[in-house]
């Protein structure tokens, strides 16, 4: 009775069942094959947080669950699958710092929605925002007129940001000397 509540088999928990190798390409498969997949959906589904993060966050919640809950053999899995996955974060991030062509492809250039106080349907279309969704949108962020909006883009993160016509207008202003 006592071995079998305190028993434990520690070569089960740390030496792996399968090879490395074999760990590292499938969680590098997994990620570059959810990493696309990402990227095609609309913007406005991924939310305020990037990408390659919310990527990083479901590969790493479900590695660590298996390597919990024993889904693999040992810890040692979870571990360089975790570590694998983490890796290419990194790489992205840091390929995106030092190319901008690569940047460009994690984080897609903005998009127009409005543009001199008029809806871009074409683009509204493309991104499924409605212009309910839209006003919703500018709203909250204390505009109630369209007419106000000098442009307003969908950004890479999902979020929409406005100028508005006074804000470049302020910009504009000469600025007072100070006495």
């Amino acid at each position: 009775m006592m071995n079998a509540l305190f028993g434990i088999d520690w070569q089960k928990i740390f030496v792996p069942s399968i090879s490395i190798g074999e760990i590292i390409v499938r969680g590098t498969i997994m990620y570059f094959v959810l990493f696309i997949l990402l990227r095609i959906v609309q913007k406005r589904q991924a939310g305020a947080i990037g990408i390659t993060d919310l990527l990083v966050i479901v590969l790493l919640a479900d590695a660590a669950q298996n390597g919990i809950a024993g889904g693999y053999e040992s810890v040692t899995e979870a571990v360089v699958l975790v570590g694998t996955i983490i890796f290419w974060n990194h790489s992205f991030n840091w390929l995106g710092y030092r190319f901008p062509q690569f940047q460009r492809f994690i984080y897609p250039p903005s998009i127009p929605l409005i543009k001199n106080g008029k809806m871009l349907r074409q683009n509204m279309k493309r991104e499924l925002i409605t212009k309910d969704e839209l006003m919703s949108q500018l709203r909250q962020q204390g505009i109630s007129d369209m007419s106000e909006v000098q442009e307003a883009h969908i950004e890479s993160d999902g979020n929409i940001s406005v100028i508005t016509s006074s804000s470049q207008q302020r910009q504009n202003r000469p600025k007072k000397a100070l006495k």
